[in-house]
């Protein structure tokens, strides 16, 4: 028939049937129909299998209700495709699990207005060589793939949306399909997928979401591009590369992702630009092994929901940023493992909880041009082969600067860092680096802060109203040149040879200072040369040990105490004499544990001890500096190791006292820093042994298993000294001595009612012991106050005596 309209009614004779052309079904009409036919199917359900053969149109009625036209075969294809045909407006069913409901094989048809609602292989499959345009088509295929392209198959789809899928939304293997605002949600398995040598897929404008799984992959040797395209709400990553596949995001949004926004791995190939990634629960971007390589251009990644880096590169990848953004994130950059590398160019890293560049296991990373704001620190070389550097950066408003540690080598130019609250620049653990034009102002700590053994070089750097001093250097330190700045001359250091201590370095503490250093001269350039301070002198040399232990012995209680202190000093004393006499002396290990209740003088005692020590000439100082875990414990990575170092500087010539200590590993640690606290500790004890006395304090059960958490620990500590409660006649005596010294006395039957105060006190957990027995004291005196205050005169015994009705009242019992 030629140029004819050929119309099919379903069922029914018609008298007029053969005049109009009409036919009782559409298999029959597509055997006479031709090219450029128009097959007008009215309303109904067709239980066929159709195949167009010829370029002919097929299309329901005009003005008909969408899904009029249903074509639903028991079985098999319900429209198979092998010509340039024009379909439009028709409802495809399909009910065979291994065949698609529309398959299209050859020509460039055009599909419009299509509903496949379906439960087969796959709701649309193009293949060979088809090249169909595919207009405003829904797919729901809750058994299988949404829409799949395979073998060599393309086409073009604009504004068709996968509704559902049992399987990938979008499937391409051997194709090249282009989608144009297309919408692809609730599938299983991917959204978009992209596999195989020889596939690939452009998408415009499109939008994934609502999947089981990964939003878009691309593997096996794929490649795609996605262009102003958004994905979110999967339950997997949000794109992933697998096996050489090839990539190229370019103003998409990729968001509220719970694991990896985006991953790529084994030598995939990532190129981003003008792309966001925002609200993901592990990676923002994950990059894996060797030839893995990612590209991104004015990109931002923001706003973690995960604890863990924004960007990862690891296993000897590779990653770039230019002109990017990263901020409100637990950690920014990360790049571990030999061969890993990371560039980062003109880039603003901000907002980062815990460390801005983190730099392990031999990786590398350069940044240039960056600026870090608002971080715990804002870089960290961590170990033996971890390199790179920065040039041009600016660090502002971080905890600490830059740390490099444990044999980390980077190279730091023009690096300016401003108001942090600790070190400027931390060097530690036999870390190096070399730092040249650097600056560090408004820090609350030091500038540049390098310790024992860490053969670091700094070149025309300079420090600036720095709150602790600008240079702080242990005498075996290192090397620099033209360093200046504004804090005393004896901070800053000037040249010195290779291999030996830099000249003019303001020693660690005393200990330092008493090896050589005094008489040297600091060169501050246009500054006279000022000699360094001489060694502090002892300042427990005035009391005597017979005067400090007889302290000892006027306190309450404490029998087994006092007696294991004598045994020490006695110890201490004797090797001290054997020396002299050219005799060997047995080690003391001076570090302790005192366990016991709050209140059962544990501090005092520790004051003492170092006091003791000091008299024996043991300790330079003997001074006392108590901390607890806050003190020690930071809040982001980094911040732990030099609070705890600072702790131990202040400590240095006297006793570190550490109350509370099994704190610093509590039973249900995590991700808790208090661990590091102790790693720290216990090399400190080691390379520092005769400069501090450390004492661990804390309830006798919790620190029995403190001293298990390391190998070091229980080392170091070997001696315990156990603080027994008071009982309530020692409770008496304490109350006595403080009546004493504030001059009060005890009235008649007062000592009887105290005893049976003590006695029936309850012994909770917020019980203080001695502190107890003070706090009851200042109590009576309060209620004496208010008494005698009622009286019109008081003489010296109304003033001075405390009876029973004094006592406060029992507390309930906890």
């Amino acid at each position: 028939m030629a140029q004819g309209t050929v119309q099919v009614t379903h069922g029914g004779a018609s008298r007029w049937r053969r005049r109009s052309g009409e036919y009782p079904t559409l298999g029959a009409a597509l055997a006479v129909a031709g090219d450029g036919d128009v097959l007008s199917v009215a309303p109904g359900t067709y239980r066929e299998n159709l195949v167009l053969r010829h370029a002919v149109t097929l299309r329901g009625p005009e003005g008909a209700a969408a899904g009029s036209v249903r074509i639903a075969p028991l079985d098999g294809v319900a429209l198979t495709v092998r010509a340039s045909a024009v379909v439009q407006d028709l409802y495809l069913e399909g009910a065979d699990r291994a065949a698609p409901a529309l398959l299209v094989e050859e020509g460039s048809p055009e599909f419009s207005d299509l509903r496949v609602h379906t439960r087969s292989a796959s709701g649309i499959e193009v293949r060979g060589g088809a090249r169909p345009l595919v207009r405003r088509c829904t797919v729901e295929n809750p058994a299988g793939v949404g829409i799949a392209v395979l073998d060599g198959g393309g086409g073009v789809f604009e504004e068709c949306e996968v509704v559902a899928a049992g399987q990938a939304g979008f499937s391409v293997r051997g194709g090249h399909p282009r989608l144009e605002r297309c919408r692809i949600h609730h599938a299983i398995g991917a959204g978009i997928a992209v596999t195989g040598e020889g596939s690939g897929l452009e998408a415009l404008g499109c939008e994934v979401y609502e999947i089981k799984g990964s939003g878009v992959q691309v593997s096996a040797r794929a490649a795609a591009r996605l262009t102003d395209c958004a994905v979110h709400r999967t339950s997997g990553d949000g794109v992933t590369l697998d096996t050489d596949a090839v990539l190229s995001l370019a103003g998409c949004d990729i968001h509220d992702i719970p694991e990896n926004a985006v991953d790529l791995r084994s030598r995939s190939v990532l190129g981003l630009s003008r792309t966001t990634v925002r609200r993901f629960g592990r990676n923002g971007l994950s990059v894996w092994d060797p030839g893995t390589r990612v590209e991104a251009e004015s990109c931002e990644i923001h706003d973690s929901t995960g604890d863990y880096p924004a960007v990862w590169v690891s296993d000897g990848a590779t990653a770039s940023l230019d002109s990017c953004r990263v901020h409100d994130v637990p950690d920014a950059l990360f790049v571990l493992d030999r061969g890993s590398r990371a560039e980062v160019l003109d880039s603003d890293l901000s907002q980062v909880r815990n460390t801005a560049v983190s730099v392990s296991d031999g990786g590398t990373a350069r940044l240039e041009d960056c600026r870090i704001r608002e971080a715990g620190t804002g870089a960290w070389f961590r170990d033996h082969g971890s390199g790179g550097g920065l040039s041009d950066c600016t660090v502002d408003g971080v905890q600490t600067g830059v740390i490099v540690s444990k044999g980390a080598d980077p190279t730091l130019e023009r690096v300016t860092v401003t108001s942090c609250a600790e070190a400027g620049f931390y060097v530690s653990a036999g870390g190096r680096g070399t730092f040249t034009a650097c600056r560090v102002t408004g820090s609350s700590g030091f500038g540049f802060h390098v310790l024992d053994g860490c053969r670091s070089v700094l070149t025309g750097c300079h420090t600036e109203r720095c709150a602790r001093g600008g240079y702080e250097f242990a005498e075996d330190g290192p090397l620099a040149e033209g360093c200046t700045g504004d804090g005393p001359a004896a901070r800053l250091t000037a040249a010195a040879p290779a291999g030996a201590p830099a000249a003019g370095a303001r020693p660690a503490g005393p200990a330092a200072a008493a090896q050589g250093l005094a008489g040297r001269t600091a060169e501050v350039p246009g500054r006279a040369a000022a000699p360094l301070p001489e060694p502090r002198a002892r300042e427990a040399a005035g009391r005597g040990a017979g005067e400090v232990l007889g302290q000892l012995d006027a306190l309450v209680g404490l029998d087994s105490v006092k007696r294991e202190v004598r045994a020490l000093t006695d110890m201490i004393e004797v090797g001290r004499r054997r020396r002299e006499a050219g005799l060997k002396a047995a080690s003391v290990r001076r570090h302790l544990v005192f366990t016991g209740s709050p209140g059962t003088g544990k501090t005092t005692v520790a004051r003492l001890y170092g006091e003791i020590l000091a008299s024996l000439g043991v300790l330079e100082r003997g001074h006392l500096v108590e901390v607890s875990r806050v003190d020690l414990v930071g809040e982001h990575i980094g911040s732990t190791a030099i609070r705890t170092q600072e702790a131990f500087e202040r400590a240095r010539g006297g006793v570190l006292f550490i109350d509370e200590a099994y704190a610093l590993a509590p039973e249900d640690s995590g991700r808790d820093f208090g661990r590091e606290a102790i790693d720290t500790l216990v090399k400190l004890m080691e390379d520092h042994r005769e400069a501090v006395v450390v004492i661990v304090a804390g309830y006798t059960e919790e620190m029995e298993r403190f001293l298990t958490v390391n190998p070091g620990v229980a080392s170091r500590f070997s001696r315990t000294i156990t603080f027994g409660d008071y009982g309530p006649q020692e409770l008496l005596r304490i109350v006595e001595q403080q009546a004493e010294e504030h001059e009060y006395r005890l009235g008649e039957g007062t000592a009887r009612a105290l005893l049976d105060y003590f006695t029936e006190l309850p012994k909770g957990p917020a019980f203080g012991n001695g502190r107890t027995a003070r706090q009851t004291f200042e109590s009576m005196v309060e209620r004496h106050a208010g008494r005698v205050a009622q009286l019109a005169e008081a003489g010296t015994d109304e003033l001075t005596l405390l009876f029973p009705a004094d006592l406060p009242a029992l507390p309930a019992p906890c």
